[in-house]
């Protein structure tokens, strides 16, 4: 049963935002914004794919034991896309609400994704091993949290004072999106029920993906 219901879920999620990020790219027209958003909402399926495609192979066929190497390569090429992720998120962030200098901010997102991912490239993460350290996991997510946390900032104060109703729930989602998947990174091995936190967790980025979506669909 589980593996009917996870792999259709995935499913789902996987088409959704590839279908609206191409969509986006498609429709913005010389919306620069949109055009970002879409190649997000792209890079945010596309990279996920390749952790949650071999997990529905796995679940449909002989177990996820069996497929450590495809499932930590793939939890690797995600956590890189990831950053990137929030990386072109800043920049829809920039053009959403014309901001222009403050180079200091975007040395710090860059510094801050560059870190992230420099920490992912380290074979002390044994990504392909079924007993991957649990301290590297939490080592490489504080650069990635603190990523999120300033992005999160960023369009709390930003719809509060341009009274941008169509992004007003961004900063949540995002907020949502890492308090589901916090507890998934130190508990999860322990306790495995807590990765059932990974589905309200994409929950929140489909809702991170409709908001650009619905957003350019009344603006271009």
């Amino acid at each position: 049963m589980q593996a009917i219901v996870e792999t259709l879920f995935d499913a789902v999620y996987l088409i959704t935002v590839i279908t609206l990020g191409i969509r986006m790219i498609r429709g913005s027209g010389n919306s620069r914004q949109f055009r970002l958003f879409g190649w997000m909402a792209v890079v945010l399926g596309a990279g996920d794919s390749f952790h949650l495609i071999p997990r529905a192979l796995a679940l449909c066929t002989t177990g996820l034991e069996n497929y450590t190497v495809a499932l930590g390569l793939g939890k690797w090429i995600t956590s890189v896309t990831m950053t990137v992720f929030y990386v072109l998120l800043y920049y829809v962030w920039r053009q959403r609400y014309k901001v222009s200098g403050q180079s200091g901010l975007t040395a710090a997102v860059y510094v801050l994704a560059g870190v992230r991912i420099a920490l992912c490239m380290m074979p002390q993460n044994q990504w392909l091993s079924a007993d991957a350290p649990l301290s590297w996991g939490i080592w490489r997510n504080i650069p990635f949290a603190l990523l999120g946390l300033v992005v999160i900032v960023l369009f709390y104060r930003s719809t509060k004072e341009h009274g941008d109703s169509a992004f007003r729930w961004m900063w949540l989602t995002i907020v949502l999106s890492f308090g589901f998947y916090i507890p998934v990174v130190l508990w999860a091995d322990a306790v495995p029920l807590v990765g059932m936190l990974m589905i309200p967790k994409t929950c929140a980025y489909v809702w991170t993906v409709l908001i650009g979506y619905f957003a350019m669909k009344k603006e271009c």
